[in-house]
């Protein structure tokens, strides 16, 4: 099976971080993604599809530290169905998104110099540009490659 869910939005609400019992952290969002269509006498409309977003580890606590209500970020992750029991004793559902990456999108001006940067969860493959790293310290042993025209084939 597939489930892969790639959303873009902006925040309904500001962070809200926990940490579980294992010291890993959560933070729960509130995305609203919006999508303008014409409809058929010609007029635009416009729906908006609101959902949670739970994050966890290190990208759970960069999003609490950086976004507030109104940014404007990336997810992807996978969709999740949560049950439970309300106070009346009635069964309920609704579905969320557990992500496994976040890219910010907000210019840095807006935010510091942590926005445009995709943080992945501790769960998922590594990336490359995880973090803001300064790699300036760092020698580069990248090795030249030198391509002349005549060898390139087509």
């Amino acid at each position: 099976m597939y489930n892969k869910v790639i959303i873009m939005g902006n925040l309904t609400r500001d962070v809200e971080l926990r940490y579980l019992p294992s010291g890993s952290a959560l933070a729960t969002i509130g995305l609203a993604s919006n999508r303008r269509y014409k409809k058929q006498d010609g007029s635009l409309g416009e729906e908006v599809c609101f959902v949670d977003v739970k994050l966890f580890g290190r990208s759970a606590e960069v999003a609490n530290q950086y976004l507030r209500k109104g940014s404007r970020i990336l997810i992807e992750g996978r969709l999740t169905l949560e049950s439970w029991t309300d106070q009346s004793g009635a069964k309920r559902s609704k579905h969320t998104i557990t992500a496994e990456s976040m890219q910010m999108l907000d210019s840095k001006s807006a935010s510091d110099n942590a926005q445009n940067t995709n943080y992945t969860n501790a769960y998922s493959a590594p990336s490359a540009n995880v973090g803001n790293v300064d790699n300036t310290n760092y020698p580069q042993n990248i090795p030249e490659i030198n391509i002349d025209d005549e060898d390139i084939p087509f």
